[in-house]
């Protein structure tokens, strides 16, 4: 039986061609050819299982023979808002394994201790797309640029005060000298189980006091990721990983308490 082969085409049932850096992988890489099946990934939430009807030096057509909806495991969003770190392979790795894991959002923070100020957005979005595909995920991450800590907590501020959705928000750091609790005894609470869920992860320095302050008085739960001092790429993975446990959790209580009540 043949590997099942994965495309990333938005708007796939709209198209009836492969992106072209899709299509050469499979013309050129994968030596795909008329009658091969495939399955195309739209990005927001459908697969398509297609046919190729077509194929040239850089094109490759196809007919979709069936839509397949993915579900999702809770309608939430998890959000992670991270300081890149100054090797780059090392955030690329995080945003990979992110991917793999389950993130609908990531944006990249400039704060006082960062070590990077810019980052190449085009690069991570071809690593989202290739973990996407390789984790079947049914939904694309969005990624955002890169913007200074406070505009994204006065952005943030300003629009849950415009919106009618619930959201947890948290900021880990590893000041003592500011309360904080434990990042997944509180994420497991019943009411931090919200539809919405953002977590900030600082620099390899951390945060400054001034924003974490900042963030506190936005709203954010000040919180740590346990006793050890981790990266920022770990810690980033860490929360994402919390948090679909503490989902799951959630959803198996709601599964087992509709059973019994049936």
């Amino acid at each position: 039986m043949k590997e099942a082969r994965y495309f990333y085409v938005p708007n796939a049932k709209a198209q009836t061609e492969l992106p072209t850096e899709e299509a050469l992988h499979a013309v050129r890489v994968l030596r795909m050819k008329e009658g091969d099946e495939l399955f195309l990934m739209d990005g927001v939430g459908c697969f398509y299982r297609a046919e190729v009807v077509l194929t040239s030096a850089k094109r490759c057509a196809y007919a979709i023979k069936e839509t397949l909806p993915q579900t999702k495991t809770w309608e939430g969003r998890i959000h992670l808002a991270i300081a890149p770190t100054k090797d780059m392979g090392r955030i690329e790795w995080m945003v990979e394994k992110a991917t793999e894991l389950g993130i609908d959002e990531i944006t990249f923070l400039d704060c006082r201790f960062s070590e990077r100020k810019q980052i190449r957005i085009d690069r991570i979005e071809k690593i989202v797309i290739s973990a996407m595909k390789q984790s079947r995920k049914g939904w694309k991450p969005i990624v955002n640029e890169m913007v200074s800590f406070k505009e994204f907590i006065q952005t943030m501020e300003t629009n849950a005060s415009q919106q009618e959705y619930s959201l947890a928000s948290f900021i880990c750091h590893c000041y003592n000298e500011i309360d904080k609790n434990d990042f997944f005894s509180v994420i497991t609470e019943q009411e931090n189980l919200k539809d919405d869920v953002l977590i900030l992860v600082g620099p390899e320095g951390d945060f400054s006091i001034d924003e974490v302050q900042l963030a506190l008085a936005a709203g954010f739960q000040s919180v740590t990721l346990g006793e050890s001092r981790l990266r920022t790429e770990t810690a980033g993975l860490n929360a994402i990983a919390m948090t679909q446990l503490a989902h799951r959790k959630r959803d198996n209580i709601f599964n087992n308490t509709h059973t019994r009540m049936v």
